[in-house]
């Protein structure tokens, strides 16, 4: 005849299980706040500097010569959306043919090869991507320019599409694909029309992860793009952007210069902030239309 009591064993088994099941989830959520700890102080540390010199002259201004007050990074803020614009249009769209080769021919030699080379090609340093467009576009023309620059950072765009591309691709319900070639679809018209258009919203995520990525590289653009201390939206001209304003304030030893530095890191974190709420956007797009 049973009394309902638990044995004192299982009940200290049971307080054993918890005690260490509390334990790892509060080591989980320490983990979780020390992964943003180095953002939170980034950003405080920024606004502390930067915020004091953020006005509508930074935005409007052209930068002064030195020893004068005031000025702003007019041109920089121009040429870096001209740059992010190159890039994105040189690297989303071989990204996306890319990663929809790979998913539809998974296990053929060249899709291997690709995905492998894509997985090498992201590892590469920024720096030598900015040493290959230089010696491709700069070095046979003579002369920096804005379309070098916007080239070397759609090349670092290009392989963090194409993986991402893939893998959207194959999270996609293949009862999709065997309806559309029931009603007659050809193979390439069904890939474009119903397995892309469906994956489009994650896609469109993982482009604005990447241009976010490259919104901030500085040293491919100290090999094409240059800067350019005056207006420019020339494309085979040397451009000014933020990154490489900032680089050349922050080592100056004029203190309106470091204050103008840490305005530009404010603005550029703003901009990359901006790209990054709109691929979360995208994001419960995609959601949302997986519930509907």
């Amino acid at each position: 005849m049973t009394t309902g009591v638990m044995p004192r064993s299982t009940r200290l088994n049971r307080a054993k299980r918890r005690g260490v099941s509390g334990m790892m989830v509060a080591l989980t959520y320490l983990a979780a706040a020390l992964a943003t700890l180095p953002l939170l102080f980034i950003v405080i540390h920024i606004v502390k500097l930067g915020a004091g010199a953020i006005s509508v002259d930074l935005f409007t201004k052209m930068p002064q010569p030195v020893g004068e007050a005031g000025g702003g990074m007019a041109n920089a803020i121009s040429g870096t959306l001209i740059l992010i614009g190159i890039a994105a249009a040189v690297g989303v769209p071989v990204g996306i043919g890319a990663g929809l080769y790979l998913a539809e021919h998974k296990r053929t030699p060249l899709a291997n090869a690709v995905r492998f080379l894509s997985d090498v090609l992201n590892g590469i340093p920024s720096i030598v991507m900015g040493i290959f467009a230089w010696q491709l576009l700069v070095r046979p023309v003579g002369h920096f320019s804005a379309l070098s620059g916007g080239v070397a950072l759609g090349a670092m765009i290009i392989p963090l599409v194409t993986r991402t591309t893939e893998e959207m691709i194959r999270i996609v319900p293949n009862s999709l694909r065997e309806a559309a070639l029931a009603l007659g679809y050809q193979r390439w018209r069904t890939s474009l029309s119903v397995i892309l258009r469906t994956a489009m919203p994650g896609i469109v995520t993982g482009a604005l992860v990447a241009i976010a990525r490259i919104a901030g590289e500085t040293a491919p653009l100290l090999f094409t793009a240059f800067g350019n201390q005056f207006w420019s939206t020339a494309l085979r001209q040397p451009i000014a952007a933020l990154p490489l304003q900032i680089f050349t304030y922050a080592i100056s030893p004029y203190d309106e210069w470091h204050s103008l530095a840490w305005a530009g890191a404010l603005v550029l974190i703003g901009i990359v902030l901006v790209i990054s709420i709109a691929a979360r956007f995208a994001t419960r797009s995609r959601f949302g239309a997986a519930v509907d």
